[in-house]
């Protein structure tokens, strides 16, 4: 069970990763160094809109997975 908990967290947080770089090239390269671009906050929209929701909802998976093999590795 430990070995499934530990697969599904790397998939987890490889795909989260990868989405948050998807999402901070949307913001320009600024955004990968957390550099203000000076822009004016827009709301989201289309696939910008999914792709917010996507990496939530990741995070909290992630968050969740990563109790799990706390929990699991504390009962072992």
């Amino acid at each position: 069970m430990e070995s499934y908990i530990s697969i599904a967290l790397i998939i987890t947080s490889v795909t989260l990763v990868i989405s948050i770089i998807i999402q901070s090239k949307g913001a320009g390269l600024g955004g990968l160094t957390g550099v203000d671009t000076g822009g004016v906050f827009t709301a989201r929209r289309g696939i910008e809109k999914t792709l917010f929701w996507v990496t939530l909802v990741l995070s909290v998976l992630f968050f969740i997975l990563a109790i799990t093999a706390v929990i699991l590795a504390a009962h072992s």
